[in-house]
This record gives C-alpha cells, sequence and structure tokens, in this order.
C-alpha cells in the first residue's frame, strides 16, 4: 500500500484545493491530509474557517481516503505516525524542498517530497482570491 500525505489549511475550499488532492491522489493508493491547526498558521493570515470544520469538510471530499489535524507542537508527528511513501505540497506552500527533505530525513522520516503545480482551470482557485472578490462586491453593494 503505497501511502501519500498531502498537508495544507485548506480553508475557504475551492477548485485549486481539488486538484492538489486529486493529483496527489493519483500518486499512491492511500491519500491522508494533515490540515493545519489554526495555532499553527503563521505564515499568511489566519484561517476564517475553524479547524474542526476545515478537517470535516476535507475528510468528505472524494480523493481523500483520511484527514487528520496536524499537532499543535510537533508538524512531523503525524507523518511518522502515517509512514508515507510520498508527502506533497502545493504549488504556493512556503517549503524550501531540500530543507523539507533534510527535515523529514533528520526525523528517520523516507519519503519523497513532490510539489504539486497550479492549477489554472477556474477563476476562482485560491481563498485570498475569493476574499478579496467578496470584500470588493460588499463594498460596490453597500457604498
Amino acid at each position: 500500500m503505497r501511502r501519500v500525505v498531502a498537508t495544507g489549511t485548506f480553508d475557504i475550499l475551492h477548485t485549486g484545493h481539488l486538484y492538489y488532492l486529486e493529483e496527489s491522489r493519483r500518486l499512491g493508493d492511500e491519500l491522508y491530509v494533515i490540515v493545519a491547526r489554526d495555532a499553527n498558521v503563521k505564515h499568511k493570515p489566519r484561517p476564517i474557517v475553524p479547524e474542526d470544520q476545515r478537517l470535516k469538510m476535507v475528510d468528505a471530499l472524494k480523493p481523500v481516503d483520511h484527514a487528520v489535524l496536524g499537532d499543535l507542537h510537533d508538524m512531523f508527528r503525524p507523518i511518522r505516525e502515517i509512514r508515507p511513501a510520498v508527502i506533497t505540497i502545493g504549488f504556493n506552500q512556503h517549503f524550501d524542498e531540500e530543507k523539507l527533505r533534510r527535515d523529514l530525513s533528520a526525523q528517520g522520516i523516507d519519503a519523497e517530497v513532490i510539489r504539486i503545480g497550479r492549477y489554472a482551470g477556474d477563476t476562482y482557485c485560491s481563498s485570498s482570491l475569493i476574499i478579496r472578490q467578496i470584500l470588493d462586491r460588499y463594498r460596490e453593494e453597500h457604498v
């Protein structure tokens, strides 16, 4: 059984998320998704949708076999428990792939790291773009 792990915040689900998960699922037999904890999201604004709701939404997606919340203190703990053959990262995730490979190796995790490319199929495939569009439309309608 070839396990794949995908990770992310998954705030305001959109087709870019679905593409990332579908492409990740194609790389193995079983897809685990680690959903970022609210407290651990520091590289961008805090998620709008709470972590428990984001977890439920991701878990309900067709390509996903298992969804779990990340660990509050050790980002490698769930990966050590899952023992994946492949870890995927999204095109816009702020990981240095070589550093990630070194960090995984230092943790005793022997997994291939693959970056999934950008999805260009739909206009609204970015949570921040969706939020901006909502704010712009709200301002236009309420000015």
